[in-house]
Protein backbone atom coordinates (compact mmCIF):
# COMPACT_ATOMS: atom_id res chain seq x y z
CA UNK A 1 0.00 0.00 0.00
CA UNK A 2 3.09 2.35 0.68
CA UNK A 3 3.87 1.65 -2.60
CA UNK A 4 0.84 1.65 -4.47
CA UNK A 5 0.40 5.49 -2.51
CA UNK A 6 4.30 6.43 -3.24
CA UNK A 7 4.27 5.69 -6.63
CA UNK A 8 0.98 5.54 -8.48
CA UNK A 9 -1.82 7.24 -6.63
CA UNK A 10 -2.07 10.44 -8.63
CA UNK A 11 -2.09 14.20 -6.69
CA UNK A 12 -5.76 15.47 -7.19
CA UNK A 13 -8.01 14.64 -6.42
CA UNK A 14 -6.26 15.67 -2.95
CA UNK A 15 -8.85 13.89 -0.36
CA UNK A 16 -8.26 10.48 -2.20
CA UNK A 17 -4.28 11.22 -1.92
CA UNK A 18 -5.39 11.39 1.59
CA UNK A 19 -6.88 8.63 2.08
CA UNK A 20 -4.09 6.45 0.49
CA UNK A 21 -1.50 7.65 2.30
CA UNK A 22 -3.28 6.67 6.13
CA UNK A 23 -3.86 3.43 4.61
CA UNK A 24 -0.06 2.07 5.06
CA UNK A 25 -0.60 3.76 8.88
CA UNK A 26 -3.69 2.15 9.84
CA UNK A 27 -2.07 -1.50 8.94
CA UNK A 28 0.92 -0.27 10.65
CA UNK A 29 -1.18 0.19 13.45
CA UNK A 30 -2.71 -2.83 13.50
CA UNK A 31 0.83 -4.26 13.12
CA UNK A 32 1.30 -2.77 16.18
CA UNK A 33 -1.83 -3.68 18.41
CA UNK A 34 -0.73 -7.56 17.05
CA UNK A 35 2.56 -7.22 18.29
CA UNK A 36 0.83 -6.47 22.14
CA UNK A 37 2.61 -9.09 24.70
CA UNK A 38 0.23 -11.00 27.11
CA UNK A 39 1.22 -8.70 29.96
CA UNK A 40 0.99 -5.11 28.62
CA UNK A 41 2.09 -1.85 30.25
CA UNK A 42 2.04 1.65 29.41
CA UNK A 43 5.05 1.64 27.09
CA UNK A 44 2.65 -0.23 24.98
CA UNK A 45 -0.06 2.05 25.08
CA UNK A 46 2.12 5.07 24.68
CA UNK A 47 3.34 3.51 21.55
CA UNK A 48 0.76 2.89 20.06
CA UNK A 49 -0.80 6.32 21.15
CA UNK A 50 2.22 7.89 19.42
CA UNK A 51 1.65 6.00 16.18
CA UNK A 52 -2.03 7.24 16.62
CA UNK A 53 -1.17 10.86 16.74
CA UNK A 54 1.66 10.57 13.61
CA UNK A 55 -1.18 9.05 11.34
CA UNK A 56 -3.02 12.28 12.44
CA UNK A 57 -0.36 14.58 11.73
CA UNK A 58 -0.21 12.49 8.39
CA UNK A 59 -3.89 13.70 7.30
CA UNK A 60 -3.28 17.08 8.86
CA UNK A 61 0.23 17.84 7.28
CA UNK A 62 -1.30 20.16 4.21
CA UNK A 63 -2.41 22.41 7.26
CA UNK A 64 1.51 22.35 8.51
CA UNK A 65 1.50 23.93 11.89
CA UNK A 66 -1.94 21.78 12.88
CA UNK A 67 0.08 18.82 11.36
CA UNK A 68 3.51 19.33 12.88
CA UNK A 69 1.35 19.66 16.31
CA UNK A 70 0.11 16.31 15.88
CA UNK A 71 3.47 14.81 15.13
CA UNK A 72 5.13 16.72 18.28
CA UNK A 73 2.28 14.56 20.32
CA UNK A 74 3.36 11.49 18.74
CA UNK A 75 6.90 12.10 19.62
CA UNK A 76 6.11 13.09 22.60
CA UNK A 77 4.32 10.03 23.66
CA UNK A 78 6.95 7.88 22.08
CA UNK A 79 9.53 9.76 24.35
CA UNK A 80 7.61 9.23 27.34
CA UNK A 81 7.59 5.70 26.48
CA UNK A 82 10.91 5.31 25.43
CA UNK A 83 11.67 6.81 28.81
CA UNK A 84 10.03 3.69 30.80
CA UNK A 85 12.59 1.49 29.49
CA UNK A 86 15.68 3.77 29.86
CA UNK A 87 18.79 1.48 30.31
CA UNK A 88 22.04 3.44 30.96
CA UNK A 89 24.69 2.53 28.65
CA UNK A 90 27.52 5.16 27.99
CA UNK A 91 28.43 4.40 24.68
CA UNK A 92 24.65 5.06 24.12
CA UNK A 93 24.27 8.37 26.30
CA UNK A 94 27.22 9.64 24.49
CA UNK A 95 25.06 9.27 21.66
CA UNK A 96 23.33 12.63 22.37
CA UNK A 97 26.46 14.38 21.34
CA UNK A 98 25.90 13.39 17.67
CA UNK A 99 22.13 13.71 17.94
CA UNK A 100 22.64 17.14 19.29
CA UNK A 101 25.33 18.43 16.31
CA UNK A 102 22.79 17.41 13.94
CA UNK A 103 19.25 19.40 15.43
CA UNK A 104 21.76 22.19 15.64
CA UNK A 105 23.00 22.23 12.05
CA UNK A 106 19.14 21.14 10.82
CA UNK A 107 18.05 24.22 13.17
CA UNK A 108 20.30 26.43 12.16
CA UNK A 109 19.45 25.84 8.49
CA UNK A 110 16.44 26.03 9.35
CA UNK A 111 16.60 29.43 11.07
CA UNK A 112 18.41 30.77 8.43
CA UNK A 113 15.70 29.71 5.36
CA UNK A 114 12.73 30.84 7.68
CA UNK A 115 13.92 34.45 8.11
CA UNK A 116 15.17 35.02 4.61
CA UNK A 117 11.64 33.65 3.05
CA UNK A 118 9.86 35.87 6.04
CA UNK A 119 8.56 32.76 7.92
CA UNK A 120 9.04 33.89 10.97
CA UNK A 121 6.29 32.79 12.76
CA UNK A 122 7.72 28.84 11.66
CA UNK A 123 10.79 29.51 14.35
CA UNK A 124 9.38 28.77 17.03
CA UNK A 125 7.14 25.78 16.30
CA UNK A 126 9.77 24.34 14.08
CA UNK A 127 12.63 24.32 16.24
CA UNK A 128 10.40 22.77 19.28
CA UNK A 129 9.88 19.94 17.14
CA UNK A 130 13.35 19.65 16.28
CA UNK A 131 14.19 19.63 19.71
CA UNK A 132 10.93 16.79 21.18
CA UNK A 133 12.28 14.27 17.86
CA UNK A 134 15.76 14.73 18.93
CA UNK A 135 15.49 13.62 22.55
CA UNK A 136 12.79 10.93 21.54
CA UNK A 137 15.49 9.22 18.91
CA UNK A 138 17.86 9.99 22.05
CA UNK A 139 15.43 8.10 24.29
CA UNK A 140 14.82 5.52 21.91
CA UNK A 141 17.99 4.56 21.55
CA UNK A 142 18.91 4.61 25.47
CA UNK A 143 16.06 1.82 25.33
CA UNK A 144 18.88 -0.52 23.87
CA UNK A 145 16.16 -1.84 21.74
CA UNK A 146 17.49 -1.36 18.07
CA UNK A 147 13.88 -1.37 16.79
CA UNK A 148 13.30 1.67 18.35
CA UNK A 149 16.63 2.63 17.88
CA UNK A 150 16.53 2.39 13.94
CA UNK A 151 12.82 3.62 13.76
CA UNK A 152 13.43 6.87 15.44
CA UNK A 153 16.98 7.23 13.50
CA UNK A 154 14.75 6.94 10.00
CA UNK A 155 12.13 9.40 11.49
CA UNK A 156 14.67 12.28 12.19
CA UNK A 157 15.86 11.65 8.44
CA UNK A 158 12.75 11.15 6.79
CA UNK A 159 11.74 14.64 8.55
CA UNK A 160 15.34 16.37 8.05
CA UNK A 161 14.71 15.68 4.19
CA UNK A 162 10.81 17.14 4.51
CA UNK A 163 12.01 20.08 6.20
CA UNK A 164 15.04 20.53 3.73
CA UNK A 165 13.56 20.42 0.49
CA UNK A 166 10.14 22.22 2.21
CA UNK A 167 12.46 25.14 3.58
CA UNK A 168 16.04 25.29 2.52
CA UNK A 169 16.75 23.19 -0.96
CA UNK A 170 14.68 21.09 -3.52
CA UNK A 171 15.66 17.69 -2.93
CA UNK A 172 15.56 14.78 -5.85
CA UNK A 173 12.80 12.15 -5.19
CA UNK A 174 12.23 14.06 -2.11
CA UNK A 175 8.38 12.04 -1.44
CA UNK A 176 9.43 8.95 -2.33
CA UNK A 177 12.46 9.55 -0.04
CA UNK A 178 10.85 10.84 3.06
CA UNK A 179 7.68 8.41 2.74
CA UNK A 180 9.81 5.06 2.13
CA UNK A 181 11.77 6.58 5.59
CA UNK A 182 8.74 7.38 6.85
CA UNK A 183 6.91 4.48 6.42
CA UNK A 184 10.12 2.28 7.90
CA UNK A 185 10.17 4.60 10.99
CA UNK A 186 6.70 3.93 12.09
CA UNK A 187 6.92 -0.03 11.14
CA UNK A 188 10.26 -0.91 13.25
CA UNK A 189 8.67 1.51 15.74
CA UNK A 190 5.54 -0.63 15.89
CA UNK A 191 7.86 -4.05 15.68
CA UNK A 192 9.60 -2.68 18.55
CA UNK A 193 6.33 -2.75 21.14
CA UNK A 194 6.88 -6.62 21.06
CA UNK A 195 10.29 -6.67 22.42
CA UNK A 196 10.98 -3.48 24.53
Amino acid sequence: MGVLYIFFIPSDPMFIKIIFKLIPMWLIIWFGVLQFPTNKSPIHWLLLSGLFCCMLGDGLLHWFIIGLSAFLIGHLFYTAGFLTRWTFSTIRFLTILPISLFAFFIGNQLITALIQEGNKLFILPVLLYIIIISLMAWAAIMTGNRWAAYGSLLFVLSDSILSWNMFIHPISFSGPLIMITYYSAQFLIARSIQTI
